[in-house]
C-alpha cells in the first residue's frame, strides 16, 4: 500500500491510534473522552478510505492486521508530531499577544464593551480582539469565539462560566410618543399601548406575561431582530420598549415608565473554554472583561432611579 498517497482525517486517525495502542473500542474512547460508537464510526471511516480491514476481532478485542500493523508505524510519527504541535502552541499562548475573540449581544458590543477594549489595550496593546456582535448564542465549543458574553448559564461541560452580577431592565419611550398616547402609571395601564419588540411577538408577549405585565400579542407592533434597531424604533416613537438601566438612563431622549418597578432582571455570565488556564492571553482577557463588567454592573445598580 502507499501510504504517503494517503490522504487522512486527523480524528480518523487518532481514532485508529487509540484504539491500537488500547486493544478496543471502549477503552480507546475512555481515552479520547469520546463514546464508543463515535470511535468505531470514525475507524471505519478510515478503513473504508484505505479500502482495508485495519483489525480483526479477538472476543471484545481487537487485533491489528498487517496493513493495521503498517499503518501505525506512520500514525505513531503523525502523533508525535501532533503533540510536538500542541506543547508549540501551549508555549505560544502564554505569551500576552495574539487575537481574542469576543461575543456579545449587539446592545452590550455597542455600548459597553468599546471603553473597556480601549482599557485593555492601553494595558496590553499587543492584543487584538475581535468583537462578534450577535444576539444568536455562538458556539464556544467550535470555536466560533473565544469569551462569551451571555444571559444564561451554557449546559456545556466544556465552558466554563463565571456569573458576574445581574442587571435590570424597565420599560421606556419617547417624548413623542407619550405625548401622543399619554403615560402609563401602572402595569395594567400597559395593556392599551403600543410596543416595540423582537421578531417574536407571541414569545415576548408570554414573557411579560410571567412578570405580570398583560401586554396583548398584537400590542407588540413593531418587531426586529437587533437590539439596536429596537431601541432606535422606541426613540422614533413608535411604541414602549424594554431596555436594560445601563443603557436606558444615559439616553437624553426617552422617558423611565414606572420608576419604581422593575421590569425584569437577568444574569450576567462570562463563558469561555475550559482550557482558559492554559492560555495566557485569553485568560488575561477573561479576567479584565470579569472586574470591568462586575464594577460596571455594581455601578448602575447603585444609581439612584431618576
Amino acid at each position: 500500500m502507499n501510504w504517503p498517497a494517503a490522504s487522512f482525517d486527523w480524528n480518523q486517525a487518532r481514532a485508529f491510534l487509540a484504539t491500537a495502542e488500547h486493544g478496543s473500542l471502549s477503552a480507546a474512547a475512555r481515552a479520547l473522552g469520546q463514546t464508543q460508537p463515535t470511535v468505531g464510526r470514525q475507524v471505519t471511516a478510515l478503513e473504508d478510505q484505505l479500502g482495508v480491514a485495519l483489525f480483526d476481532r479477538a472476543g471484545r478485542g481487537l487485533i491489528l492486521t498487517e496493513p493495521g500493523r503498517e499503518l501505525l508505524i506512520h500514525m505513531r510519527e503523525m502523533g508525535a508530531a501532533a503533540e510536538r504541535a500542541a506543547l508549540t502552541a501551549t508555549g505560544q499562548s502564554q505569551a500576552l499577544r495574539g487575537t481574542v475573540s469576543i461575543t456579545a449581544s449587539d446592545v452590550f458590543s455597542a455600548h459597553l464593551l468599546p471603553r473597556i477594549v480601549a482599557d485593555l489595550a492601553r494595558r496590553t496593546p499587543e492584543i487584538d480582539i475581535e468583537v462578534i456582535s450577535a444576539n444568536d448564542l455562538r458556539d464556544l465549543s467550535r470555536r466560533e469565539a473565544d469569551i462569551a458574553i451571555r444571559h444564561v448559564r451554557p449546559e456545556d461541560p466544556n465552558l466554563t462560566a463565571r456569573l458576574l452580577g445581574e442587571g435590570h431592565g424597565r420599560f421606556y419611550a419617547s417624548a413623542a410618543y407619550l405625548e401622543r398616547r399619554g403615560r402609563p402609571q401602572t402595569r395594567e395601564d400597559l395593556a392599551r399601548h403600543d410596543f416595540v419588540g423582537f421578531l417574536a411577538a407571541d414569545s415576548m408577549a408570554a414573557t411579560l406575561a410571567s412578570y405580570g405585565i398583560p401586554v396583548p400579542e398584537q400590542n407588540i407592533r413593531y418587531r426586529t431582530d437587533s437590539g439596536l434597531v429596537m431601541w432606535e424604533l422606541v426613540r422614533a416613537g413608535l411604541g414602549i420598549g424594554l431596555m436594560s438601566d445601563d443603557l436606558g438612563r444615559v439616553t437624553p431622549d426617552v422617558d423611565l415608565l414606572l420608576p419604581g418597578e422593575r421590569a425584569f432582571t437577568y444574569p450576567i455570565w462570562l463563558v469561555t473554554h475550559r482550557e482558559v488556564q492554559s492560555s495566557r492571553r485569553i485568560r488575561h482577557v477573561f479576567d479584565h472583561l470579569a472586574e470591568a463588567i462586575s464594577a460596571h454592573i455594581k455601578r448602575i445598580n447603585a444609581q439612584p432611579l431618576t
